[in-house]
């Protein structure tokens, strides 16, 4: 058995990202730039009004002083001419600061009559004027490759004059579920049988870090059935299968797939739960065998699998962030394997969080995981810890699952 954390350091030394495609703007928010976004123009243009007034010389706009107003710049309609002494503009938010001006009178610090404007606050020079490149500058690179596209980032895309965007393709996951025993949701359930549950959690789960999954129909435990549907996984990124993992009689993963040219690197992690876990590479297809145990396949999916599927899509990878909590219940000694145990979790004081693992652990149990909002995590050989002990935990919503 290897570590946790040498399992995921092959996994992601084995990926490369997808290569990327181009989209529409308007289609780009939450996909992953494969090319970095550079200013197409600067921004502000010119030297624009950041306020309604007068546009006019500081040195001209004391006090009492009578400016001849001679011409007007609102946005969109620069003023063509210069001002000179004694002279005014009347601009708008957005007006073009016209050549000569070098302040904004307020219009609320001005008293208009026909043709002339008088200050009743003399303005400062500089003031209320937004100046050209205020905001980006042609050729300035506003967002890196390999950031996830928010709509802020959209905007400013927009602003920069991008139509079109380069980013990474959403990786494509071929999901196959293996075993007699599993039926669909609403299919007939075999004597003996159980509903399979893993193909659509984890196709929810890839969906949620951004890929595109592909649900297989399941394959019976039969290695010719097996080989046949994971043909199916030849034209995706990465082919993830639950159960037939291990190694007893029934779990056929290995040796359907060994003929048609699986490349195995590992199969077994110091880890619980999810022990059983095979990485290897299906001739050119990367494939992730996850145990068949419903909680054990979303645990070792939520340390492996959505590490994986970010690297594949361009994301920074490695692994799950952490948090440190204080354990609200007190927990036995551990063993040789690293442990990952659901908890439910409060707000203790200070806001520290408060982590109670379940009491029963037993890793055919969904229903305690989808009431948990987090994983305790617990090292090899970690002594017995007492309540309000610190713990590190993966916390759920913080991986938006």
């Amino acid at each position: 058995m290897i570590p946790v954390a040498e399992a995921l350091d092959r996994i992601l030394g084995a990926l490369s990202p997808v290569g990327p495609e181009t989209v529409a703007l308007a289609e780009a928010s939450g996909r992953v730039l494969a090319v970095p976004v550079t200013a197409r123009l600067t921004q502000p243009p010119a030297d624009v009004s950041a306020m309604d007034g007068y546009a006019l010389r500081a040195a001209d706009a004391a006090v009492g002083a009578g400016l001849r107003v001679i011409g007007e710049a609102p946005a969109g309609h620069p003023f063509a001419g210069t001002i000179g002494p004694g002279e005014a503009v009347r601009i708008f938010t957005g007006g073009f600061v016209p050549d000569g001006a070098d302040a904004i009178l307020l219009q609320e610090d001005a008293r208009a009559t026909e043709g002339l404007v008088e200050p009743t606050e003399a303005p400062r020079a500089g003031r209320h004027i937004r100046r050209a490149g205020l905001d980006f500058r042609a050729g300035q690179v506003l967002l890196s490759a390999g950031r996830r596209l928010t709509p802020r980032d959209i905007g400013l895309a927009a602003a920069a004059n991008h139509p079109w965007l380069a980013v990474h393709r959403r990786p494509r996951v071929a999901i196959l579920a293996t075993g007699d025993e599993i039926a669909l949701p609403g299919d007939p359930i075999p004597d003996g049988g159980i509903v399979s549950s893993n193909a659509h959690a984890l196709a929810a789960l890839a969906r949620a870090v951004g890929a595109d999954p592909v649900v297989l129909p399941i394959a019976p435990d039969d290695t010719g059935a097996i080989a046949a549907a994971a043909e199916a996984s030849s034209r995706c990124d990465l082919l993830v299968t639950t159960g037939g993992a291990s190694v007893g009689d029934h779990d056929l993963v290995q040796s359907a797939l060994g003929p048609g040219g699986l490349t195995l690197d590992f199969w077994k992690i110091a880890m619980r739960p999810g022990k059983p876990l095979i990485w290897g590479r299906l001739r050119e297809t990367p494939m992730l065998g996850l145990p068949g145990n419903p909680v054990s396949a979303l645990v070792c999916s939520i340390l492996f699998l959505v590490p994986a599927l970010r690297r594949l899509g361009g994301l920074p990878a490695g692994p799950v962030p952490t948090r440190a909590a204080i354990l609200g219940a007190p927990l036995p000694p551990n063993d040789r394997r690293q442990d990952y145990l659901r908890a439910q979790v409060e707000s203790g004081p200070g806001g520290v969080p408060v982590a109670t693992a379940f009491p029963v652990q037993d890793s055919s149990m969904l229903s305690t995981l989808a009431r948990a909002d987090a994983l305790i995590l617990r090292e090899p050989l970690a002594p017995a810890a007492e309540a309000g002990s610190s713990v590190e935990i993966i916390e759920f919503a913080a991986l938006g699952l």
